[in-house]
C-alpha cells in the first residue's frame, strides 16, 4: 500500500511551459469551435435551428414586427406605404395566417350566438349549433387572403413588364396586406352579436374604411404610372372585392333570414 506521503498533489505548469519541455506532445484546445457543443456539424439536408426560426418567424423580434404591423393596419397614416413602412424586406406569414384563423372562429362563433339571442325566448325555436358555418368561413377568408394576391399578383407582374417604371411587390407582401388588413374584422365580428341592424352596417362601414384604406395606399403607388384606366379598374376592383367579402360575411353570417323553425299551427281556409 503507498505510503501517506506518497499521495500528494502535484501542480502542472500550463501549456507552454508543457510544450517547451515536450515539443511532440499533441493537444487540444477546448475552445475550438469546430468540437465545441453549440457548432457541431449537422447531417446534409437537416435544418439548423437559426434557419427554423426564420421559417416558423416565432422570435421575439418577428412578434415585435407583426404587433407593430397590427397596429399599422389599425391606423393607416395618409400618404405612406403600408408595404414601405412595415413589411419590405420581411415579409412574414406567421401574421396573417393567425389572423385568417382567428377571423374565421370569430366570425362562425359570433354568427351562432347573434342568431341564439335573436330567437331567445321563442317558444318554437330549438338551438341548434351550426359547426357548418365554420368550414364556410375558413374556405372564404382563407381564398380571399390568397387566391386574390395570387390574382394581383400577377396581373402587377404582367403590367410591370410592359410599363418599367411600376413599383413591383413580391408575393409574400402582398400576402401580408391582405392578411394584415383583415385584423379589424376580428372586433368588428365581435361586435356584430349585437342585434341592431344599424348597428353592424355602421361597424361594417369604419372596417371597410379602415381597411380599405390600407389597400389603396399600397397598391396605388403600384399602379399610378400604368395607364390611366388600367390604375382606376385595378383599385376599383380591389375595393370591390373587398366590400363583397365583407358585406357577404354580414349578410349570410348574421343577417341571413333563419328558416329553422315553423310555427306551432298553420291555419287553412
Amino acid at each position: 500500500m503507498a505510503a501517506v506521503d506518497d499521495l500528494q498533489f502535484e501542480e502542472f505548469g500550463d501549456g507552454a511551459t508543457l510544450l517547451a519541455a515536450n515539443p511532440d506532445a499533441t493537444t487540444i484546445n477546448i475552445e475550438d469551435p469546430s468540437v465545441s457543443f453549440g457548432h457541431q456539424p449537422r447531417p446534409p439536408g437537416s435544418v439548423g435551428r437559426e434557419e427554423d426560426e426564420e421559417l416558423l418567424g416565432n422570435n421575439d423580434s418577428d412578434e415585435t414586427e407583426v404587433f407593430d404591423r397590427i397596429k399599422g393596419s389599425l391606423l393607416p397614416v395618409p400618404g405612406k406605404n403600408f408595404v414601405r413602412l412595415y413589411i419590405r424586406s420581411n415579409p412574414d406569414l406567421y401574421g396573417p395566417f393567425w389572423i385568417c384563423a382567428t377571423l374565421v372562429f370569430a366570425i362562425a362563433i359570433s354568427g351562432n350566438l347573434s342568431n341564439f339571442l335573436i330567437h331567445l325566448g321563442e317558444k318554437t325555436y330549438h338551438y341548434v349549433p351550426e359547426f357548418q358555418k365554420v368550414s364556410i368561413a375558413a374556405t372564404v377568408i382563407y381564398a380571399y387572403a390568397w387566391l386574390v394576391p395570387l390574382a394581383l399578383w400577377g396581373f402587377l407582374l404582367w403590367r410591370n413588364s410592359k410599363v418599367m417604371s411600376m413599383v413591383s411587390y413580391s408575393f409574400l407582401e402582398i400576402v401580408c396586406v391582405y392578411g394584415y388588413s383583415l385584423f379589424i374584422y376580428i372586433p368588428t365580428a365581435v361586435l356584430w352579436i349585437i342585434p341592431q341592424r344599424v348597428v353592424r352596417w355602421v361597424l361594417v362601414m369604419i372596417a371597410l374604411g379602415v381597411s380599405g384604406s390600407v389597400l389603396v395606399m399600397t397598391f396605388w403607388p403600384a399602379v399610378r404610372e400604368d395607364n390611366r384606366r388600367v390604375a382606376l379598374a385595378t383599385i376599383v376592383t380591389i375595393v370591390l372585392l373587398h366590400v363583397l367579402l365583407s358585406v357577404g360575411c354580414l349578410a349570410y353570417f348574421f343577417d341571413a333570414p333563419e328558416m329553422d323553425h315553423l310555427p306551432a299551427a298553420i291555419t287553412t281556409p
